[in-house]
């Protein structure tokens, strides 16, 4: 197995660690925790493409990875009321349906790639994150991950219809 798959896999396994640290307030270790999964995310894809081992399997568990890590800090925090519920139930159902769409695509041979309102999206999901996380020790901080996460929500909804627009043959498969 590849560097770069090994990080995804990596970041998966950072995961329940995270959700451990910050179940037990313990901000600034799952902080960190998160940090570490979250620059793995950005280092993963860049050695697979500067050393041409992309795989079928990091193009699959990659950004499942992602949505694995930012998804669980979401219920987290929910659980601690920094984020309201129906917000995550409309993240996950955008997920739902371009992960559907691209499913049937791929059973047909196609290929949907992400685009670059998706990748807004995942960014603006884990900074908020970080924000969030940090969100106790100081009001400011909390108002910085509220914008973010907010921003990411526009983001998720915007990426959602376009990937619907842009993959409407998908509908006709």
């Amino acid at each position: 197995m590849n560097l770069p798959n090994k990080l995804t896999i990596g970041r998966i396994i950072c995961t329940p660690v995270f959700v451990l640290l910050y179940a037990f307030d313990l901000y600034i270790p799952a902080f960190v925790v998160f940090l570490a999964a979250s620059l793995t995310d950005l280092l993963d894809g860049r050695l697979a493409r500067k050393y041409g081992i992309v795989t079928n399997f990091g193009k699959i568990m990659d950004p499942l990875a992602d949505k694995i890590l930012v998804y669980s800090a979401f219920c987290m925090f929910i659980d601690k009321s920094l984020m309201p519920d129906w917000m995550l139930i409309i993240i996950l159902a955008r997920e739902f349906a371009v992960s559907g769409m691209r499913m049937v695509a791929a059973s047909e041979g196609k290929v949907i790639a992400a685009g670059t309102t998706g990748k807004i999206k995942t960014i603006l999901q884990m900074v908020a994150v970080h924000f969030l996380i940090l969100s106790s020790y100081h009001n400011f901080i909390y108002i910085c991950g509220e914008v973010l996460l907010w921003a990411s929500l526009v983001m998720t909804i915007v990426s959602g219809a376009e990937y619907i627009i842009k993959n409407k043959d998908v509908f006709s498969m």
